[in-house]
């Protein structure tokens, strides 16, 4: 029986690799060895995805969305803190494209997820999204003609910054990076941060806040993107620098008490408004004959100067608000005491007092220099290497500073110019002219969608050619 069993075995094994096998006839028709007949499995090699073109395709098809959603929150901006409808429309769009969204953070911020569902690093995204206290000049049909109540005094409300093209151009991104999602790894954290310009006096705001609060923590946070539209760069183009890109900014209220008297009596009183122009004059000497300009930038600036209520009284008292601007930590303490000094002692000289509050904003905005170094490449994927310029470190500020201090980060800045204008007839950011090219808003999609895209596949090898 146990034979019989055998010659069955035997038999099917025959049959079955009979039916697998092919005989190998020799040239006289013997055999002389079998070919196996199923089909053998080879490695085929195939083209990667390849993520230049899917960011140059996926930036053009949501254009014209970015340009109208510019457009809706350029007509109808919010100040600092009160970007309340702002953050509605954010969350919407955000909601539509299936993301993960989360309100109320540093009071109006919104942060969305997009999760791969991959292992992978977790990449942060930034654009701010108020407004400022300016009235806009420019004949648009979406100019704004919005007012609002800044320190008790009734302004009109511009996007005189650009933190309407950010959000746009962070929403467009948004869009193109969950149409890849399949192809990715990791997360990517869409940050909308209120409050860039400074949150209204006595409260909280803007990235410090958000800082704050953990967010970093919270969602796991790598590094850190962001972007600013320049209306002096030419559209198409974005400028960046290794290591200290914008200064650090400082508030200074300086207080100048005298005695009040009749304007037609000058010397039966100490003028205020006197000895706080003398104070003006001498704060500008503080950088150009006390400072050492051959090592780093600095800038002092008075922007309100409040005093009186008649033309014929001379008033107790005078007030006033400025700007330091430093791109080094030891000369930025430097020139605060010697602002201190300098008012206090001009003030004695009168017969005055003065007293100063400097109040901190934000630090240098530095970018981590290995990886700048690290995501330079991106650039030339995104815009080719022509496009991609090395700037001077310049005296603006930004919050985003913040992020940069507790993770490595890079900022840079986006071309809004257009190619027929001139630098010098660009009107400058914070003006009631302030005019961006909306052509140069793509730019921005591609750039912060190809950082992060090469962020989080920076293990593998993944086709990111060039145009």
């Amino acid at each position: 029986m146990k034979t019989l069993q055998i010659i069955l075995i035997t038999l099917t094994l025959i049959n079955f690799l009979s039916a697998q096998t092919e005989p190998i006839k020799s040239p006289t028709g013997a055999t002389i060895g079998y070919e196996n007949k199923v089909e053998q499995v080879k490695e085929v090699k195939t083209h990667s995805f390849n993520f230049a073109q899917a960011v140059k395709d996926g930036a053009s098809a949501v254009e014209d969305k970015v340009i109208a959603w510019r457009r809706d929150f350029h007509e109808f901006p919010e100040l600092s803190n009160r970007e309340f409808k702002t953050a509605e429309k954010i969350a919407l769009k955000l909601r539509g494209m299936g993301l993960k969204v989360d309100q109320g953070i540093a009071k109006t911020g919104v942060i969305a997820v997009l999760d791969t569902g991959r292992e992978g690093p977790t990449v942060g995204l930034r654009a701010d999204t108020d407004a400022l206290p300016v009235s806009e000049r420019n004949d648009l049909p979406y100019r704004s003609r919005e007012t609002s109540t800044y320190l008790g005094n009734e302004v009109g409300v511009m996007h005189a910054c650009g933190h309407d093209t950010h959000v746009a151009m962070l929403l467009g991104a948004a869009e193109l990076l969950t149409g890849i999602k399949d192809q990715l790894k990791g997360k990517i954290i869409f940050v909308f941060q209120p409050a860039e310009e400074g949150a209204p006096p006595g409260e909280e705001g803007g990235a410090s806040l958000m800082v704050k609060e953990g967010i970093i923590e919270t969602y796991g946070i790598d590094v850190m993107f962001g972007q600013h539209i320049s209306s002096g760069l030419d559209v198409g183009k974005v400028m960046y620098k290794a290591g200290g890109i914008m200064a650090a900014a400082d508030r200074f209220t300086i207080t100048v008490h005298g005695k009040q008297t009749h304007g037609a009596r000058p010397w039966g009183g100490v003028d205020p408004i006197t000895v706080s122009a003398q104070i003006i004059m001498g704060l500008q000497t503080i950088v150009s004959r006390q400072t050492e300009l051959t090592k780093e930038a600095a800038v002092i600036s008075v922007g309100k100067f409040t005093a009186g209520v008649r033309n014929n009284i001379i008033p107790e008292k005078a007030e006033m608000v400025g700007t330091i601007r430093t791109l080094d930590v030891g000369m930025r303490d430097i020139i605060h005491e010697k602002i201190k000094k300098t008012a206090m002692l001009i003030a004695e000289s009168a017969g005055a007092t003065a007293e100063v509050e400097i109040v901190g904003y934000a630090p240098v905005t530095f970018n981590n220099l290995d990886l700048t170094r690290q995501m330079i490449p991106s650039f030339y994927t995104a815009l080719g290497e022509k496009n991609v310029i090395i700037t001077p470190a310049v005296t603006g500020a930004e919050d985003f500073s913040f992020f940069a201090e507790k993770i490595p980060s890079l900022y840079y800045f986006v071309g809004g110019k257009p190619l027929d204008v001139s630098s010098n007839e660009a009107a400058p950011h914070h003006t009631p002219d302030f005019y961006i090219d909306e052509s140069g808003l793509i730019t921005g999609v591609k750039a912060i969608s190809q950082l992060a895209i090469d962020y989080l596949l920076a293990e593998q090898n993944a086709n990111v050619g060039g145009e």
